[in-house]
Order: C-alpha cells, then sequence, then structure tokens
C-alpha cells in the first residue's frame, strides 16, 4: 500500500544551491533540528509539490514516469521521500522527534552557547579580538555625529564580514560609562512566532566568556509581559541577532556585560494599511512592560538593536538579480531612508506607515525591534551613522544601517555627510 507523503516544512532555508558542481534547491534547517543540507537536482525541483500532506508516494512515482519514462520513477520516489522524511524536512514523527530533543537540551543547558563561533565569526579569542579591532580602528569617518547623551544604538545583524563598517560605526557610538549599564538588546526572532517575544535567564557564552543575563531585569519582564512573552524560548538557541551583538558588546566593554536578551517576533498582523502592533493587547502589554521598565531605570539601561533592513532579490523570492548600489537598489536606499528619517526623528507612526506600504514588500526584518524601542523609549534624538546595501550572494542583497539614539540635542551633520 503506497504510504501518503508528510507535508514540506514551511521553516526551511530553500534557495538556489552555491555549489557550482550541484544545482538545484539547496534546502537547510535554521533550527539546527537537522544539520544535514540537501540539494534538489532541477528535474526533481516541481516534484516537491507532492509533499504536501495530501499525495501519497504512488502519486509522485507515477508523476515522475509520466515525466521521465523510467522504469525506475517508483525507486527515486522513495529514496526522496526517504531522504526528506529521514533528514528531518517534512512534518512528520521524526520531525517531533528531533524537536522534542533539541528543545529539552536548550532548556536543561545552563548557558546559552555560541552557536554561530567558527563560521560567521572565529572561535579563537585572540583571533576575534584581533578582527574587531582592526575592524573599529579602520573605520571610515560616519555620515553624522552621534547625538548627545547617547541612551542607544542600533547596528546590523548580518554577517559581522558583510557588515563590519556599520557595527563598528554602532559600538564607537557607545556612551562612556557603556559598561557600568545592563544592555537591553532587541533582537530580530527570525524564526519565533509572530507578536511575541522571546526571553531566556541563560548567559550567552562566546569566545570572549559569559555575558551574564540580569536576572531581576528578565523575570519583571517575564511577570510584566503577559502572554506575548515566550520564556527560555529555543529561538535562542540558533539565532543569530542577539549572539553577534554580544561579541562586540563584550569587546569592547568587557566579556562579563550584563544583557537582557529579547528576540522579537515579526507584527506581521499589523502590516495591514492603517493597523498598528500594539492593536494586539499582548503586544501592547509587553512593549508597555519595556517602557515601565525604561522610565523605571532610567541611565542604568543601554538599549541596543540587532537589525537588518531591507532584503532583495533571487534569495528572498523576487524575480531580479539584485546588486547593491545599482539599479532598483538605488530606489530601495531611498525608501530605506525615509523610515531612517523616521525613526531618528522618533515617530513610531510614521515610520509603521512606511513599513506598512505594499505590506512591507522591503522585508525589514528589523522593523518589530525599532518599532517596540521607538514605543517603549520614546527617543527624542537620533543620528543615522551609516547606511550599507550588500550582496549576499551575486543576486540578493541585504541592506542595514548604524543609528545612535539620545537624550541630548542632536549634532550638526558632518561637512558634506547626509
Amino acid at each position: 500500500m503506497s504510504r501518503r507523503l508528510a507535508a514540506l516544512r514551511r521553516s526551511l532555508d530553500a534557495m538556489p544551491s552555491p555549489v557550482e558542481d550541484r544545482p538545484g534547491l539547496l534546502l537547510r534547517d535554521p533550527f539546527g533540528y537537522t544539520e544535514d543540507i540537501v540539494i534538489v537536482p532541477p528535474p526533481l525541483v516541481r516534484f516537491l509539490r507532492f509533499f504536501d500532506g495530501e499525495h501519497e508516494e504512488g502519486d509522485l512515482a507515477a508523476a515522475l514516469y509520466r515525466a521521465t519514462g523510467e522504469l525506475s520513477a517508483s525507486g527515486v520516489a522513495r529514496q526522496l521521500a526517504d531522504r526528506l522524511g529521514g533528514g528531518g524536512f517534512l512534518e512528520d514523527e521524526e520531525l517531533v522527534r528531533r524537536r522534542e530533543v533539541r528543545h529539552r537540551a536548550f532548556a536543561e543547558a545552563p548557558a546559552r552557547g555560541p552557536s554561530h563561533a567558527g563560521e560567521a565569526y572565529p572561535s579563537d579569542v585572540g583571533e576575534l579580538a584581533a578582527l574587531l579591532d582592526g575592524w573599529l580602528r579602520a573605520r571610515p569617518e560616519d555620515e553624522a555625529s552621534a547625538p548627545g547623551d547617547v541612551y542607544a544604538v542600533a547596528a546590523p545583524h548580518v554577517s559581522p564580514q558583510g557588515g563590519f563598517r556599520s557595527y563598528a560605526s554602532a559600538y564607537s557610538a557607545l556612551p562612556a560609562d557603556a559598561a557600568d549599564r545592563t544592555v537591553v538588546v532587541l533582537g530580530t526572532s527570525h524564526h519565533g512566532a509572530p507578536e511575541r517575544f522571546g526571553l531566556t535567564r541563560k548567559p550567552y557564552v562566546t569566545p570572549f566568556g559569559s555575558a551574564g543575563t540580569d536576572l531581576a531585569v528578565v523575570e519583571t519582564l517575564v511577570a510584566e509581559g503577559g502572554e506575548a512573552a515566550v520564556v527560555e524560548d529555543y529561538c535562542h538557541a540558533v539565532e543569530h541577532s542577539i549572539e553577534f551583538q554580544v561579541i562586540f558588546l563584550q569587546h569592547r566593554l568587557g566579556p562579563g556585560v550584563r544583557i537582557v536578551p529579547v528576540l522579537c517576533g515579526p507584527f506581521a498582523a499589523a502590516t495591514c494599511g492603517g493597523c498598528r502592533p500594539e492593536d494586539d493587547a499582548a503586544v501592547a502589554r509587553f512593549i508597555g512592560a519595556l517602557g515601565e521598565l525604561h522610565a523605571r531605570e532610567g541611565r542604568r539601561l543601554l538599549w541596543v538593536l540587532g537589525v537588518d533592513m531591507a532584503h532583495v532579490g533571487r534569495r528572498y523570492g523576487d524575480e531580479l538579480d539584485a546588486r547593491a548600489g545599482a539599479g532598483h537598489l538605488a530606489r530601495v536606499e531611498e525608501r530605506d531612508r525615509g523610515r531612517i528619517a523616521a525613526l531618528a526623528a522618533g515617530d513610531a507612526d510614521a515610520f509603521w506607515d512606511l513599513v506598512s506600504e505594499n505590506e512591507d514588500d522591503l522585508r525589514w526584518c528589523g522593523a518589530s525591534p525599532f518599532y517596540a524601542f521607538l514605543r517603549a523609549t520614546l527617543p527624542g534624538r537620533g543620528a543615522l551613522l551609516r547606511y550599507e546595501q550588500w550582496n549576499i550572494d551575486p543576486a540578493s542583497v541585504v541592506s542595514f544601517a548604524a543609528l545612535a539614539f539620545g537624550r541630548g540635542a542632536a549634532a550638526p551633520p558632518r561637512e558634506g555627510g547626509a
């Protein structure tokens, strides 16, 4: 009897294979339930539609036979189903088992380990320190000076190798007393549930050592944040948007810097015209808890946002080869800078109106941390320090920036600056 084919997971990363001698569709798991990577050859890609939870293996085999006339079609169908299912790429019992194992391991772990060391940045502490030192020393002049009395910066979460200039600009703007403060890090949750905020009590460990979590602040947000707060969110185990900020914070402020790591899920329900994220009562309550924390703790806190901006090109579903700064990307920069101007003005409503245009066709993954920050802290002054676009692959571009927010008067633009 033909077996039912489980649905292909929607949470997978899917992109054209970068391996020159192995073309096709590359599938990988951002949640880390499997470390396998599958490259589906071009002739088989269109048959992935049979993995929808409704078709049987016999349906796939019959379609393959009709397309190829090969008697081995049933064997190919079985091999494809076994490879995807055995590797954790389908919504089946194997995925449930893998998910339970990984979530339990994270819940029981005493610390959050360095998930991206050795890949996105060096795992050797000396090599990492030398790399960050070089980036900070070589930082070109920024577009503008930071405002007075900086209490927050926004930095990218793109690969440090691609965004090091903006990282350097953001972390060079930290105030002189930053090491004495608890740092609330609002990171993009690429894999978290919409309208939710992921918290963890675990310290973040990197090659520099352990960055301690300010447990009193975390417990306050757990108690006051309501149902939008997801406690010990597994997304922390695999997410890079906070980890990258921690290595820069430790480098600048010392390995034992105190942090409050908060992953901000997308505000998906609020991208329709006229809607606001706080129309969701749970989101409103958590942002309110952040605001009360800011009002109560004041200068004891520093805020860091780990945020990227637009995502354009083949990797993101656009039918165009995106090139940083060229063609269509010039218009993307113009629109990005419009949103950045609203951020610098502290105007949450204007910012969200721009994000909501065309249901955020620019795909600003940092929109929710930015908005939560604006509503919670009501910044008076902001400055764009650097704006960049970077080809993450030959046909896809990510934009990002460095910003600083202060309580004091805005600094005048540098001569010739934006």
